[in-house]
């Protein structure tokens, strides 16, 4: 071929720091992973038997763009949980997994040259979904020394007069940091007085641990100026069901339906009736404690072994992931990963994958089983007694 044809927004798009490593650990025998942020737990056999009488039923059509009636109330009615109060039937969107939310939130909002305020490290299809609507993405770097906290002032000297939204991302991945009442409050005004709009990835919000997980939109004068975006694979184990739920202001919810009835039509029929079961299930709170307890468990387990192995550590107070400091063994992040999966066949992720400032650090998931864990970081240890 004489020329490309691929478009030059989707050239310039970073690849997956992520997929790399499956790749290459997928070809090694006997190697074991901390990579992937998805639940070991199966999804609830109430949930999966909903769907299946939803398939027998014969309920086989689209529905309603938006979602259904039924799905929508009863994402308004569980948001309540977090002190969020949203109009089901216009404030609330069903949407393709909390990743399309992302995209769906985004390009309702920015217009070319708009500058996207980024909190990083982060999950990795923020940029790429900023760039594809031409936005400019502006990286406010976390600091382990505030916990991976965003502070006011590091709002402030990001904040211009192209500012138009920020990307608000906790309880975090990679860092499982959480922020907390008073760090939100510390940041609500200025956001207010600067008319900045807030995109808040709440995926992780019941997978809090010891502190309630607190949304900005609960916070005076944010609802009108924030899109929740929530979902069920992570805290309903339902990852394969591609299921996630946007909330926000009516115009906004409206102007996010409009991209996502030309692009997906709607959320999977099936999928919704699962969804529409976990959500009111009796059993939904208690089954979601019983996930988070085990994963309380494992994140000790896994903060405890590092610290043993000589790494520091941030407790990580949110999601399922740990997010160790590996600069002690002078090698980057890349290296790290590369060595220690060619010498102790153990994948983990390089934390530059997650945004420039997550150089010196790696993640690893917790969202396995302890023999699992116990198994990896038996290995790890065996791979850091060189340095």
């Amino acid at each position: 071929m004489g020329k490309s044809y691929i478009s030059e927004i989707v050239k310039q798009m970073p690849d997956s720091g992520i997929k790399d490593f499956f790749d290459v650990a997928n070809t090694l025998p006997g190697a074991l992973s901390l990579g992937v942020g998805e639940p070991d737990f199966v999804t609830p056999g109430h949930v999966r038997e909903a769907a299946i009488a939803s398939l027998k039923e014969g309920d086989t059509k689209y529905t309603d763009n938006r979602g259904t009636v039924e799905l929508r109330d009863a994402a308004a009615e569980y948001l309540k949980k977090f002190d969020l109060h949203y109009q089901g039937q216009e404030e609330v969107l069903i949407t393709v997994g909390a990743s399309e939310g992302i995209d769906l939130a985004l390009r309702a909002l920015i217009d070319p040259g708009d500058e996207v305020l980024v909190v990083e490290p982060s999950y990795v299809s923020y940029i790429p979904c900023v760039l594809m609507c031409q936005g400019v993405p502006v990286h406010l770097n976390m600091k382990e020394e505030n916990r991976f906290r965003l502070t006011a002032a590091e709002l402030a000297a990001a904040i211009t007069d192209k500012t138009k939204v920020l990307l608000l991302p906790y309880p975090s991945n990679p860092t499982g940091a959480i922020m907390e009442r008073e760090d939100l409050e510390a940041i609500r005004q200025m956001l207010i007085d600067h008319d900045i709009f807030v995109i808040s990835d709440e995926i992780y919000a019941e997978l809090t641990y010891g502190k309630r997980h607190v949304s900005i939109a609960s916070l005076p004068g944010m609802k009108e100026r924030c899109v929740v975006l929530n979902g069920f694979s992570k805290a309903f184990a339902m990852t394969g069901w591609r299921m996630g739920m946007a909330a926000g202001p009516k115009e906004v919810i409206f102007a996010m339906n409009k991209i996502h009835q030309f692009t997906i039509m709607s959320a999977g029929t099936t999928s919704q009736r699962g969804a529409l079961e976990a959500l009111t299930s009796p059993l939904r709170d208690e089954e979601i404690d019983a996930m988070r307890q085990e994963y309380d468990r494992r994140r000790t387990l896994m903060t405890e072994g590092f610290r043993g192995m000589g790494l520091t550590v941030v407790e990580p107070e949110g999601a399922f992931y740990v997010f160790p400091s590996i600069k002690r063994t002078g090698l980057t992040s890349r290296e790290f990963c590369n060595r220690l999966l060619k010498e102790q066949q153990v994948a983990v992720i390089p934390g530059d994958a997650f945004g420039a400032c997550g150089e010196g650090y790696i993640r690893c998931s917790y969202a396995y089983s302890q023999e699992k864990i116990k198994a990896c970081l038996a290995r790890m240890a065996k791979f850091m007694e060189q340095f």
